[in-house]
């Protein structure tokens, strides 16, 4: 058996310790917005929130994270109902009418910035699988894999008529797609399949 050298073992606790007894409590604390649901994700180091706007990309990051922790660290009730809680508020707002995730909302729900590439829908579904893992629900599943066929559907033009690129010069190529859908792909291989993963 391979030993770990004493400083790892060390930085891993330390590590541990700042994650469960500062970061999550931090946010446990101060990100939920209990008036209209979601998370306020700008926050300073005293947790005051100085900006209100909701950037769907981070709710869904944040639903991923308290799922995640309550699937593999520790099944505490209060990192699920934290993941819940943020999940609610996308289910209700965080679409437009063809399924595409917003980039923004106001705090209330209301879209602020359009759909205009697929980043924000890539965290939802790893958000909402991540979910259907420690509450297993046909709308979660549902929601990860619509999501993620719309993404499929979308990953060739990913930025739709929001291109940045100029006409007629040459392809650039970006690996930052490639990446978030090999993630995306084992956040879902448990509705999938791990044929589909492969």
């Amino acid at each position: 058996p391979i030993k770990t050298p004493p400083a790892i073992a060390s930085f891993a606790a330390s590590y541990k310790n700042e994650l469960l007894e500062n970061i999550l409590p931090f946010w446990m604390q101060h990100s939920p917005d209990y008036e209209n649901g979601g998370y306020f994700t700008c926050l300073d180091r005293d947790g005051s929130v100085f900006d209100r706007d909701k950037f769907m990309w981070l709710q869904g990051r944040q639903v991923w994270c308290f799922s995640h922790m309550y699937n593999r660290v520790e099944r505490r009730e209060e990192w699920l109902k934290m993941a819940i809680h943020g999940a609610d508020f996308m289910k209700k707002h965080g679409r437009d009418a063809g399924g595409n995730w917003y980039f923004s909302l106001t705090a209330e729900g209301a879209p602020l910035v359009q759909p205009y590439n697929i980043f924000s829908d890539c965290f939802a579904t790893m958000g909402f699988a991540s979910l259907d893992k420690a509450a297993p629900s046909d709308e979660y599943k549902e929601i990860a894999l619509s999501t993620f066929e719309n993404i499929l559907k979308r990953q060739h033009n990913w930025k739709g008529s929001y291109n940045k690129a100029f006409p007629g010069t040459r392809p650039l190529r970006n690996f930052s797609l490639p990446m978030i859908l090999c993630n995306l792909s084992l956040e879902l291989e448990h509705i999938i399949g791990p044929a589909r993963v492969n």
